[in-house]
């Protein structure tokens, strides 16, 4: 049997023809007639392309409220981008939080959205894979004390810990990356950025609880490097499956299925990429106990750029969305963080599992504007003077030495208005929270880069 008998049966040529032609060869050669043949070669068929969902075909909930012409501009570009990613063939179902803002091409999941899917979508968790919070307590601490502890063993920027100061994560992770075929490449990455930050809007962050008066610290990260690369191999093979069973599908939407093999394993990569990153933040918060000689007394976390699934067998993936339902992971306390900006508090809430969140509640403040379209907002005012302005009443440092404006209060949603929605969605209860003291982020690592400078020095 050749490829031409297949096609004249009706059947799209494709790569599945080698298989199938050999599968039907085989039947023939123990006899079988040329008709078992076909039937033969037909089961490898790939399924007919899924087309997409009519418009607003698919349940939609807006959990967002536009007060200013720039908020009612992002709430615009966020509903057009969901609406078309809702007609991804196996989403079922999406929802926008107080905080959404774009994050892409028309059609990308915004931060701030969630999405229930059939299937994986390596672009609705996003490149910074399992970025979350993390809070530890110190009694007995100074406010002080902590943050310069912190400055001291956490690193920020691009890269990874030099050599001679790396750390291995956990046995166990290390094990489970060398075992899975999307990480085992990665085991170096996995070493030199554990016990790293990252840049653009993470952060550590000392405050004091209310209820208490306990000086607590907050970290804010993700993956770093084992996530970023976890998330390119995912793509390209979602990207595989987009071209065979539904080329409509926008390829940032481009998804695996579950009941694969490579489904299987990416569930798995998915995992341990979170216990590595629960590790990296409960390492940085030891090592300022370490240097303190001082006890952590309670400490709980939580991801918001994650995929999780729930007792219907549904993928619920969250860009900027923090879990709000019952045992959301095993590890899970009945209290989550969202964070606001450096100079206001740290929430900590408990969730309440709303049918219009899809189980979940914002992750922070999230932006009306780019960061480009920020700085130009600023534009007669220095950074010192924008620096001065914005943190007045905390310690807010920058680890590279230069201010970071974009990342500024001002650059972020009115704290007070999404703490507002998130009442008025009933998408959580507000239960305690973390005043500020003082913050740390990357800052402007670019100011000073050898590459500047050496550009600079030739002008």
């Amino acid at each position: 049997m050749s490829g031409q008998d297949l096609i004249d049966a009706g059947m799209a040529q494709g790569k599945w023809f080698g298989k199938a032609l050999s599968a039907a060869n085989a039947v023939l050669e123990r006899g079988g007639s040329f008709e078992q043949a076909l039937e033969t070669a037909r089961g490898f068929a790939p399924p007919p392309a899924r087309t997409l969902h009519a418009s607003d075909a698919v349940p939609f909930h807006m959990n967002i409220e536009a007060e200013t012409p720039e908020e009612m501009a992002n709430v615009e570009a966020v509903t057009h981008s969901m609406r078309e990613l809702l007609r991804t063939p196996v989403v079922r179902a999406g929802a926008v939080m107080p905080d959404a803002c774009p994050a892409g091409p028309i059609g990308t999941i915004p931060v701030g959205g969630v999405a229930v899917s059939e299937a994986i979508h390596p672009g609705m968790h996003s490149a910074d894979i399992c970025c979350s919070m993390a809070i530890s307590t110190f009694p007995g601490v100074a406010p002080a004390a902590l943050l310069d502890a912190v400055q001291a063993v956490t690193h920020f920027g691009p890269g990874g810990r030099p050599r001679g100061h790396q750390i291995r994560p956990p046995l166990g992770v290390v094990e489970r990356i060398d075992a899975n075929p999307f990480l085992r490449d990665m085991m170096s990455a996995a070493i030199e950025h554990f016990g790293t930050q990252g840049d653009g809007n993470h952060f550590a962050y000392v405050g004091t609880i209310k209820s208490s008066g306990e000086t607590a610290l907050v970290t804010h990260h993700g993956s770093r490097a084992p996530g970023a690369r976890l998330y390119a191999k995912g793509m390209k093979i979602a990207e595989t499956h987009r071209k065979l069973l539904s080329p409509e599908t926008l390829p940032q939407n481009a998804w695996i299925p579950a009941d694969t093999q490579e489904g299987e394993d990416y569930w798995d990569a998915l995992q341990i990429i979170r216990d590595w990153t629960k590790a990296n933040h409960a390492l940085i918060h030891d090592l300022a106990a370490e240097r303190l000689s001082a006890k952590v007394a309670d400490r709980f976390w939580n991801e918001h750029n994650f995929v999780f699934r729930r007792s219907d067998g549904l993928f619920y993936h969250g860009k900027g969305a923090t879990p709000a339902f019952d045992n959301w992971a095993g590890d899970a306390t009945d209290l989550t963080l969202i964070p606001l900006n450096m100079a206001e508090p740290v929430l900590i809430v408990r969730g309440r599992n709303a049918p219009n969140g899809l189980g979940f509640s914002p992750h922070g403040a999230g932006r009306n504007f780019s960061r480009t379209q920020h700085r130009r907002m600023q534009a007669g005012r220095s950074d010192a003077d924008i620096f001065a302005e914005e943190t007045k009443g905390i310690d807010a440092r920058f680890f590279y030495g230069v201010a970071d404006i974009s990342e500024l209060p001002s650059a972020y949603k009115n704290a007070s208005a999404v703490r507002r929605q998130i009442e008025s969605y009933d998408l959580a209860e507000i239960v305690d929270e973390v005043q500020p003291y003082g913050c740390i982020m990357a800052g402007d690592w670019q100011a000073n880069a050898p590459w500047r400078k050496k550009k600079q020095a030739r002008s």
